[in-house]
């Protein structure tokens, strides 16, 4: 089976930034140099966009692309089946698999990107490799990609105007930058391409669109305010 461990390395590049953050990216992109050159021209652009004097910008770009108000979300469960109990199934069986790789998710949950890479790099078993990358993640990375898309960019940004306008705000005014982390999704892409063979799948939305469910977080938030108000003037 040809060696993973590369993807231990590659993970940093979606943890939570710190001040280590932008020299962790170019570690990455030189290990990747030479094997990858596709993955290095997205990553070199990604590194070339990161505000990396800057730390609490690269935060809060961080939090703006996998958290609040997310342009997606680093749960691949999540983006591939949504609430659906297929993600409860998926989160099980990954549970068993890191237990059996020794893979510590730390806080996070199994199905979080970083940490299936990471157990992507222990893993011994060619098969489930095979298996974890055609049927997950690399279907997940397509969905996450396509969120960075300027027109699912600009509905969400719609559908957070009515009751989150403190966070609309972005904290820099260079559109790039703002969804600069397609370019380290992409460049993750590439890795997988090299690695694996696998075919682009065609993938149907979620059981529970991302977009969507921050729709319907709205319009829940909407009603609770208007019961609260009625009960107040009641």
């Amino acid at each position: 089976m040809k060696l993973l461990a590369h993807y231990y390395a590659v993970a940093d590049l979606f943890d939570y930034p710190d001040l280590e953050y932008p020299q962790r990216v170019r570690k990455v992109i030189d290990l990747l140099d030479g094997n990858y050159p596709e993955a290095v021209a997205e990553l070199e652009r990604f590194q070339e966009l990161l505000p990396a004097q800057e730390l609490r910008t690269m935060q809060e770009l961080f939090t703006r692309s996998f958290d609040v108000q997310a342009a997606t979300t680093l749960d691949i469960g999540y983006v591939m089946f949504g609430d659906d109990y297929k993600r409860g199934e998926l989160l099980a069986n990954l549970n068993r698999e890191h237990l059996a790789a020794k893979n510590d998710c730390g806080r996070e949950l199994a199905d979080h990107l970083p940490n299936i890479l990471r157990l992507l790099a222990k893993v011994k078993d060619k098969d489930f490799a095979d298996e974890l990358v055609q049927e997950i993640i690399a279907p997940a990375l397509s969905m996450m990609i396509s969120e960075f898309s300027p027109d699912r960019v600009e509905k969400k940004n719609e559908a957070y105007k009515k009751h989150y306008k403190t966070l609309i705000e972005l904290p820099t005014t260079e559109q790039d930058v703002a969804t600069f982390y397609q370019f380290s999704l992409r460049g993750l892409r590439e890795v997988l391409k090299r690695d694996f063979e696998f075919e682009e799948k065609t993938m149907s939305l979620p059981t529970s669109d991302f977009l969507q469910s921050v729709i319907k977080e709205n319009e829940i938030e909407v009603k609770a305010d208007t019961t609260c108000f009625q009960n107040s003037c009641s």
